[in-house]
């Protein structure tokens, strides 16, 4: 990580996360490594006052932002990676450890030339990202634990989680970083092609066809997949509005 500007652009998203204390901790991990962007996604009234006893964590806390859904909290994040400890589950993703996870994310906020977020997502204490909420992301990272015979699913609190991956990005700090390429789509605009082309697939029956095809988290994996660069991403989106007119002009009968 370069700078203070840069910290600012990577942005912690805590996902139904439920205990106040574990809140608090990972509001005292960011303010000890110079993090300032907490968002955190929830169905109901997030309790800061409680976790604002953690100690030096209060300025993070009053600044958090909450959301109602994934989308919403990533919304102008041009990377968006999720945190996962892997288990039995069936990824749909890259998956990188997180040293190269680090490399990786260093590298995106050089090529979005100043401008783009990277979000980190982190899930409930207990159950972690579901599948649709994984869905949001470009790729995952997974912290290296020693594996142990009576662990089945070795797994961090969540603010040793936040702590640990925090300070693997401010441990980049002095490491090279490749020169600016062109800036990629923020996730809203992602989300928004997304729709348009679950709504192509409906209109022109494809869904009823292959349905299997058709979950709209694996839609959402398909499109990040492109990596759509800022400048693609409203021709892509012009296109399929265009593709939109066109099948609504057959449907009503017109040439």
């Amino acid at each position: 990580m370069a700078n203070e500007l840069e910290q600012d652009r990577i942005v912690v998203v805590l996902v139904r996360a439920r205990n106040p204390n574990n809140i608090g901790a990972v509001a005292r991990a960011m303010h000890d490594f110079g993090f300032r962007k907490l968002r955190v996604v929830n169905d109901y009234v997030v309790p800061f006052e409680t976790a604002r006893s953690a100690v030096d964590a209060s300025a993070v806390l009053a600044s958090a932002a909450t959301f109602g859904s994934v989308a919403e909290a990533v919304a102008d994040c041009t990377l968006v990676v999720g945190t996962t400890a892997v288990g039995e589950r069936a990824l749909q993703h890259r998956l990188h450890a997180l040293p190269y996870a680090a490399d990786a994310i260093c590298t995106e906020l050089a090529r979005a030339e100043h401008s783009g977020r990277v979000a980190l997502l982190f899930g409930s204490e207990k159950t972690g990202l579901s599948n649709d909420e994984l869905s949001h992301c470009n790729w995952l990272l997974t912290i290296p634990m020693q594996q142990h015979e009576d662990v089945r699913h070795p797994s961090m609190n969540l603010g040793q989680a936040v702590a640990v991956c925090l300070y693997e990005l401010v441990r980049q700090r002095n490491a090279p970083m490749e020169s600016a390429a062109r800036a990629a789509a923020q996730a809203g605009e992602v989300e928004r092609m997304t729709l348009m082309l679950t709504e192509v697939l409906e209109q022109t029956g494809y869904t009823k066809r292959h349905p299997a095809n058709c979950d709209e988290a694996q839609i959402r994996r398909l499109v990040l997949r492109m990596n759509m660069t800022a400048r693609d991403a409203p021709v892509w989106m012009g296109v399929l509005r265009q593709v939109l007119w066109k099948l609504r002009q057959s449907k009503n009968g017109e040439v």
